[in-house]
């Protein structure tokens, strides 16, 4: 059960925000009332209407420190739709009553689990305006992730050969289609149950990773976007052209292998996705011409944080999972 403590929502002062006060699975969260922040000059006041769970968000509470080397307290979240309430000084991009998404201060963590949040105005771009604020939430960290390792790292285009690994996740499913949509062949691991759903969003070939090989039988790619990494890493290698590039988005160890892949002509490169407003906008336009749509694996009340995080801890769900406020 989250533990809540706070206060009514009548006060205007106030919010709702869930954090981790230490270590530990989904009973490490909780609910708390704070002072609702003030946009500074360059920065947005957004309300809240819904908020992307991401895998890192998990690992994080799990391992009691973040990517910075920073310990608990934290407040949770990255991803966010909702509604511009009031901008500070400087700000000409939006006005209140715009409607936005985005991904502010990543990878330090937003606090986008929470009623409003202040972050920098180019750190959003207005809500595609065929979809909701729920699905809005799902897209920013994965979508720009996708973009950001293929567009910009990968400079993935017509013709070109991708492979992308745990393609029915919440960052391969986007990225299938963002290949797609830049005219690429697109090949992807999954096990079997998830080929229908991967085949609707224009995948070319499929793998099943529990029945074969991909390292056996995927040839010439010129580019891996890999989510998985430990021995995916060296076979991936194995998958690639000369002048190919490998980008991983789990943080490299000891086993990451740069100097095998600068000896068989490819790159190898880690990649955290950062808030990009130009991103953003390229996404947007994407989900609005219809060649971008984000699977919804399930939705919770922002109370329920701790179970949004149970079933994501699962990694059986297929899409993105969505809190509301």
């Amino acid at each position: 059960m989250l533990q809540i403590t706070h206060p009514t929502r009548t006060d205007r002062f106030m919010m709702r925000a869930v954090v981790q006060n230490r270590a530990g699975g989904p009973e490490a969260l909780r609910v708390v009332g704070t002072m609702r922040p003030e946009p500074a000059a360059t920065e947005i006041l957004v309300q809240v209407r819904a908020a992307g769970v991401n895998p890192t968000a998990w690992k994080t509470k799990g391992c009691g420190t973040f990517h910075s080397g920073s310990k608990p307290p934290f407040a949770l979240g990255f991803d966010v739709s909702g509604v511009v309430e009031a901008v500070g000084p400087g700000v000409t991009l939006f006005r209140p009553g715009d409607e936005v998404f985005g991904m502010p201060r990543c990878p330090q963590l937003a606090g986008t689990y929470a009623d409003y949040i202040a972050a920098p105005a180019r750190h959003f771009a207005r809500r595609p305006a065929n979809v909701d604020h729920v699905q809005a939430a799902a897209i920013p960290l994965a979508a720009l992730t996708a973009w950001q390792a293929l567009v910009d790292t990968a400079d993935v285009g017509p013709g070109k050969r991708v492979l992308i690994h745990a393609a029915a996740g919440g960052v391969g499913h986007l990225a299938v289609q963002i290949a797609k949509a830049r005219g690429a062949h697109v090949i992807g691991t999954a096990s079997r149950g998830k080929h229908a759903f991967l085949r609707r969003l224009g995948a070319d070939e499929l793998i099943d990773y529990t029945r074969e090989d991909f390292a056996e039988t995927v040839r010439d790619v010129d580019a891996v976007l890999d989510a998985v990494g430990g021995p995916y890493w060296e076979r991936s290698l194995r998958t690639l052209r000369p002048g190919g590039t490998l980008v991983t988005i789990v943080p490299p160890d000891d086993t990451f292998p740069a100097e095998q892949a600068r000896a068989a002509g490819v790159h190898a490169t880690f990649l955290f996705a950062e808030p990009d407003h130009t991103g953003l906008r390229e996404i947007a336009a994407l989900v609005e011409s219809g060649q971008l749509r984000v699977e919804i694996a399930a939705v919770f009340p922002l109370t329920e944080a701790c179970r949004a995080h149970e079933l994501g801890e699962t990694r059986h769900a297929t899409g993105k999972i969505v809190l509301t406020t």
